[in-house]
């Protein structure tokens, strides 16, 4: 069971902890070190299938090294394992789709050309490319080739890869960042989609509000987790007006209850 500021928020008879039979993603006793120092600090979590969860919280938190544990790109050490494997083995890889915030994409293709060499690689489980790059409002830019796109219009490229490929597990880094409103919008909608059709998201942020989008929220600083809960919940918990409030209410509720064992 995992404790922070405001309690016991995930526990055995939390629908998204089920243990390792029947979870997306299972995590115990997660650490990651580099270069002598502990970045993640014995991290416990399990994800349901086909539910959206929000790892909210400020930049170098640790949310990007989880991520790139789950998806098979970073040492660690402890117990993991996503869709019953441990991460970055045959048996997932295509299973899973990353979006990181620098855009992984052929800048000498069109989109399109991209969406189609992705989509290919996934097989039956790939998406409609045109309706992938409706999502992320490239519609007009699909011929394009990518090296003449600004850096919003290639990340955005990027993330309808993801999208195509149709994945079981979809890890997202700061996938909103740069988007307009309109086509934030669009995309929570089509996440919604991929959660209602079985997927598993974690999607990283660090603006609050996107929580109200998710199912459950992690608020993770500092290497750990301060709350495994839904945006309502934590309003109503801290007795916060907004979420920016509520973090920084369970941030201090977490310093006081180190500085009390610390004594």
């Amino acid at each position: 069971m995992m404790k922070n500021g405001l309690g016991a928020v995930a526990g055995p008879a939390d629908p998204a902890v089920a243990g390792a039979v029947g979870s997306a993603v299972h995590v115990r006793g997660l650490r990651v070190r580099r270069g002598g120092t502990e970045i993640l600090h014995g991290l416990d979590l399990d994800l349901r299938p086909g539910s959206i969860t929000g790892l909210l919280g400020p930049s170098g938190c640790g949310k990007t090294t989880l991520m790139r544990v789950l998806v098979g790109v970073q040492r660690y050490d402890g117990e993991v394992r996503v869709l019953g494997e441990r991460p970055g083995t045959p048996a997932v890889r295509g299973r899973i789709g990353y979006v990181t915030q620098a855009a992984a994409v052929y800048k000498d293709l069109t989109a399109r050309q991209n969406l189609r060499y992705f989509a290919a690689l996934a097989g039956a489980r790939a998406r409609d490319i045109d309706e992938a790059l409706d999502t992320v409002g490239l519609t007009g830019l699909a011929d394009r080739r990518v090296s003449t796109f600004s850096g919003g219009e290639t990340g955005r490229v990027s993330l309808a890869c993801a999208l195509v490929a149709g994945p079981e597990l979809l890890v997202l880094d700061e996938p909103t960042v740069g988007l307009d409103p309109l086509t934030r919008e669009g995309l929570w909608a089509t996440f919604r989609e991929l959660a209602d059709a079985g997927a598993t998201l974690l999607i990283s942020s660090h603006v609050m509000d996107e929580a109200f989008h998710c199912d459950r929220v992690l608020l993770m600083r500092s290497g750990r987790f301060l709350a495994y809960t839904t945006a309502s919940e934590l309003l109503e918990r801290t007795g916060a007006d907004t979420l920016d409030a509520a973090f920084l209410d369970v941030v201090r509720r977490a310093g006081r209850t180190e500085q009390g064992e610390g004594q």
